[in-house]
């Protein structure tokens, strides 16, 4: 028999309260569930047949409820509970009796049967999301939207919330999340960014079209320009994988078995590259969690928002910069050849196209949060009875048109263009603003750490910038609440202004120094 890991053995510093202990060890059962849970899901994404998604639900409806009868098993509360009025904790046991007292509260809340049919629908509604995608046709989707839509305001009626409806559903992916904090944050990024649009299309230093956009590439070369910049971004190939899914996403199967996706559309390079750099700041979040944490409630990042801050960090903030840009010239013109013809200042402004586009995972940072209000606005609607799913076609057609001045031309670049609501979840979409906004803000907090980082970009230098948000906010894990562990490593409460501040330094400001 092997030896159980480390993780569940007293450590100093860590876990040294016994009951803890027992409860991690008990969690341990709970924690294997979850790991068989995430492989099905990847391959689900991955491999499975399409036939198979009515039997693969089935299984997952059964390993879901499996798992919250254990985590609401009697002895199993009371050791939790128990160990809630111990006062001498470690501030990773209070971190761990805070995660599990939120996951009972949520598995007590929400019944039995609406987990296990969310779980058996998941899988039906993604084959036939996908099917609905590749035929335009929302109509073939729209079933399975009425349910989710049901489904997730049973669970937030079971939950219970103050105000909004919404706020229940908000919370299950960013611990403390409500409307009004994501109004306050859309009320201060969304005019600055029309203002930053606006300037930016006027002076013209970043293009609305790039020739580059057209170019046809050979996915052979491509798949290696992917895999050689995830190798000089750090990314450990003995820990983690790369492969493709319709829609890019990281999985965390364990703290040694992270897997990322992208997609090869055959042509505009800068899509699956940047899907890819963005994926590997979600996997570099998981791989850094502190080894002692591995198989307890804490091993993986603290919410959604959180994590969001780590991919967009090295999407936008590292990889659509012009030093990044410069770094990569000669993996890409050795791997694809066409790059030849560009100096690298033009492949900067290739990955910084700015215009109002219809896909929100190409958009630029300037247009990107009006893609996410969209989505706000509408799940508010859905979820408060303010509209109905039949209607939320035309509804995200007008709310496109309203804010970024087009409308979709067919569902596919419309309201189909998301894998979203077809895995049920609903609440998800603000977290990417809040996480574009972190990001700016822990960027702040690297460069105080980090001395002549733009340098150490430019010579793929990549290591204390991995050091720093390892130190700042990826070794905690789940330790501390998100808003708590912001402001722990930022030094202030979120502040959209940051965000506000990026823009206009690398959409206003950056272009006159590039320039001369």
């Amino acid at each position: 028999m092997s030896e159980s890991p480390r993780a569940v053995e007293p450590v100093p510093g860590y876990f040294q309260d016994e009951v803890v202990r027992e409860i991690i060890g008990r969690y341990r059962v709970i924690w294997a569930l979850n790991h068989a849970s995430s492989l099905m899901a990847w391959d689900t994404e991955t491999n499975m047949p399409r036939a198979a998604s009515s039997y693969r639900g089935l299984a997952a409806a059964e390993i879901a409820a499996l798992s919250r009868r254990l985590l609401l098993e009697p002895g199993f509360v009371e050791l939790v509970e128990k160990a809630a009025s111990r006062e001498e904790l470690t501030v990773y046991e209070r971190g761990l009796i805070r995660v599990l007292q939120r996951a009972i509260r949520i598995a007590r809340s929400i019944p039995e049967k609406i987990v296990w049919e969310m779980e058996r629908l998941r899988p039906e509604a993604l084959t036939a999301w996908r099917e609905a995608k590749a035929k335009s046709d929302f109509s073939i989707f729209k079933p399975y939207l009425e349910r989710i839509v049901e489904l997730n305001r049973q669970v937030a009626e079971h939950l219970g919330y103050e105000g909004h409806p919404y706020n229940a559903l908000l919370d299950l992916y960013e611990e403390g999340l409500t409307v009004d904090i994501m109004d306050r944050v859309f009320a201060s990024i969304l005019p600055h960014s029309r203002s930053v649009l606006d300037k930016v299309r006027s002076r013209g230093f970043y293009p609305e079209r790039h020739e580059l956009e057209e170019v046809s590439y050979d996915r052979a070369a491509m798949e290696r320009v992917n895999r050689r910049i995830l190798t000089a971004l750090g990314y450990p190939w003995d820990r983690a994988r790369l492969d493709v899914s319709a829609h890019p996403f990281t999985i965390a199967l364990s703290i040694d078995d992270v897997r990322i996706t992208t997609r090869y559309e055959g042509k505009d390079f800068r899509r699956t590259l940047m899907a890819v750099i963005h994926e590997f700041g979600h996997a570099l979040y998981e791989l850094q969690v502190d080894r002692n944490l591995a198989a307890t409630p804490l091993q993986s990042g603290v919410s959604s928002g959180v994590h969001e801050s780590q991919s967009r960090f090295w999407e936008n903030i590292i990889g659509r910069s012009p030093y990044f840009a410069r770094a990569i010239k000669g993996v890409l013109d050795e791997e694809l050849g066409f790059t030849s013809r560009y100096d690298w200042i033009d492949i900067y402004r290739y990955f910084t196209i700015v215009r109002p586009d219809y896909i929100r995972v190409d958009a630029d940072e300037v247009t990107y949060n009006f893609h996410i209000y969209v989505r706000y606005q509408l799940e508010k609607m859905l979820i408060g009875g303010e509209a109905k799913p039949g209607e939320a076609r035309d509804l995200w057609n007008s709310l496109m048109e309203e804010n970024l001045g087009i409308r979709p031309r067919n569902d596919s670049e419309g309201i189909l263009q998301d894998i979203h609501w077809a895995m049920g979840s609903i609440g998800y979409f603000p977290t990417y603003t809040l996480g574009n906004v972190i990001a700016a803000q822990v960027r702040r907090a690297v460069e105080a750490r980090v001395d002549n980082i733009w340098s150490r970009v430019e010579q793929l230098d990549f290591t204390p910038i991995r050091e720093a948000l390892r130190d700042l906010i990826h070794r905690w894990g789940a330790t501390y609440p998100p808003a708590e562990l912001v402001e722990k490593a930022t030094g202030e409460p979120l502040n959209p202004e940051y965000f506000n501040e990026y823009l206009s330094w690398k959409y206003l400001e950056l272009p006159t120094k590039l320039n001369s």
